[in-house]
Order: C-alpha cells, then sequence, then structure tokens
C-alpha cells in the first residue's frame, strides 16, 4: 500500500511559479514511477509529467519547457515545478505511483491562475 499526499497550490497570478510536492508513504518509493496528472471543473483529467524510478521525464506538449518534475528518493518526495503559470492550468493537480504493476493516487491540491 502506498498513501501520497500532495501540497504547494494556491491562488497565483499568470506569469508567475509554484512548486508542488507529493510525498509518498512506504519503502518502495525508489521503484515506483511517478506521475503529475490535473484535473480542471468539468474535463478530463490530464496526464502532465512522468519520472521514471531512472529519473527518465517525459512532459505533455502543453507544459513542456514551462514545467519540471523531479523526485528526492531519499524524501520519498516528488515535485512539480510550475513556471510561467497560464489560466488554463487551472486545475486540481494529482500525484500518481505506479509500482509492481499498481496505480496508487493522492487526494490533489487546488492550483488556481488568475489572469
Amino acid at each position: 500500500q502506498v498513501q501520497l499526499v500532495e501540497s504547494g497550490g494556491g491562488l497565483v497570478q499568470a506569469g508567475t511559479s509554484l512548486r508542488l510536492s507529493c510525498v509518498a508513504s512506504g519503502s518502495i518509493f525508489r521503484r515506483a514511477h511517478m506521475a503529475w496528472y490535473r484535473q480542471a471543473p468539468e474535463k478530463q483529467r490530464e496526464w502532465v509529467a512522468t519520472i521514471t524510478s531512472a529519473s527518465s521525464t517525459t512532459y505533455a506538449d502543453s507544459v513542456k519547457g514551462r514545467f519540471t518534475i523531479a523526485r528526492d528518493n531519499a524524501k520519498n518526495t516528488v515535485y512539480l515545478q510550475m513556471n510561467s503559470l497560464k489560466p488554463e492550468d487551472t486545475a486540481v493537480y494529482l500525484c500518481k505511483a505506479t509500482v509492481l504493476g499498481l496505480d496508487y493516487w493522492g487526494q490533489g491540491t487546488q492550483v488556481t491562475v488568475s489572469s
């Protein structure tokens, strides 16, 4: 069982930055592929970025060049650095861990970007 707790969301102005954190419980974090997703009101959940257990990263085109995903295995934490935020980035951001063929989700943290 893996539990995930996100933090770092908030209300910010367009053009500014936020850093989200996701802390995972358990001792298997190092083996987990970690990802960030987001869900805006009345829209489907959207994949944002992934970092593998080997720290290889991929990004959605909508955030490429603005967002950076990183992990700290010593802290069981994955981060999402979000720069140059836009109003269309407004959503609940959720962390997902994939390990041993199973997916685990956090509850999410709200990010609201005002124009």
